[in-house]
């Protein structure tokens, strides 16, 4: 029972940095920047599984594309003087399809949290 908490800590941690990321990349799905910078760059994390029964975790992030997408917008102050301005090129779809997966596993996890630590506490009324 003490694994069963243990790996799907593992899974709340990993699930709640994957929201971390997509709620940051929904956060600055607007960021302009100018022509001649980065974009505002996507951040996915990747997961790796443990070795044995030691769960998942984070093995990294990867960020998107920082060419981004140009937006005809001469009234914005950062515009160049062809009017254009970058923004980040993410997929708010997406994100929003990624977002519900994370929250799922998420909650998943902490269900089995919540049924492991039941189990326990009976295992030990059992034993008074």
């Amino acid at each position: 029972m003490a694994d069963a908490i243990g790996i799907a800590g593992t899974g709340l941690t990993v699930h709640r940095k994957w929201l971390d990321a997509i709620s940051d990349n929904i956060a600055n799905i607007n960021t302009a920047t100018s022509t001649n910078g980065p974009a505002f760059q996507a951040r996915y994390v990747q997961a790796q599984a443990g070795a044995g029964n030691s769960g998942v975790y984070v093995s990294g992030t990867q960020l998107g594309s920082a060419q981004g997408r140009m937006v005809y917008e001469p009234d914005n102050p950062l515009a160049d003087q062809g009017g254009y301005v970058k923004y980040p090129d993410i997929n708010l779809s997406d994100q929003m399809s990624s977002l519900i997966m994370a929250q799922r596993g998420y909650q998943a996890n902490a269900a089995v949290v919540d049924r492991a630590k039941t189990m326990y506490e009976a295992g030990l009324q059992i034993g008074k």
